[in-house]
């Protein structure tokens, strides 16, 4: 049974930066691609960031590339998501996901993910 703990959330002023963590564990935990999914009140989910299963496919949705950055530490058993020049639209409950084997796609839809973490606020303020 893989399991994924968000953490790292918090209020933040605009332009400042914040550093989510995903602790991932269980079986077979590195043979999941792992997706950042946001959302807020009166909004659909939108899908933030991806990482392959292997590493080697990543990809941001238009409203956070260049700011926001995904990554793994070297055990690959964590993944991040460090997030900069925050902006109040970025406001949101950011979830972790896990998808067996899966490859990043694009479209980051949250469909392709199986297994999903608890979540942690994030709040955008001045």
């Amino acid at each position: 049974q893989l399991q994924l703990v968000e953490s790292g959330g918090g209020l933040v002023q605009p332009g400042g930066s914040l550093r989510l963590s995903c602790a991932v564990s269980g079986f077979d935990a590195e043979y999941y691609a792992r997706g950042w999914f946001r959302q807020a009140p009166g909004k659909e989910r939108e899908g933030v960031s991806c990482i392959s299963y292997t590493g080697g496919s990543i990809n941001y949705a238009d409203s956070v590339a260049g700011r926001f950055t995904i990554s793994r530490d070297n055990a690959k058993n964590t993944v991040y998501l460090q997030m900069n020049i925050l902006k109040p639209e970025d406001t949101a409950v950011y979830h972790c996901a896990a998808d067996y084997f899966g490859l990043c796609a694009s479209s980051i839809n949250s469909d392709d993910y199986e297994r999903w973490g608890q979540g942690t606020q994030v709040t955008v303020s001045s």
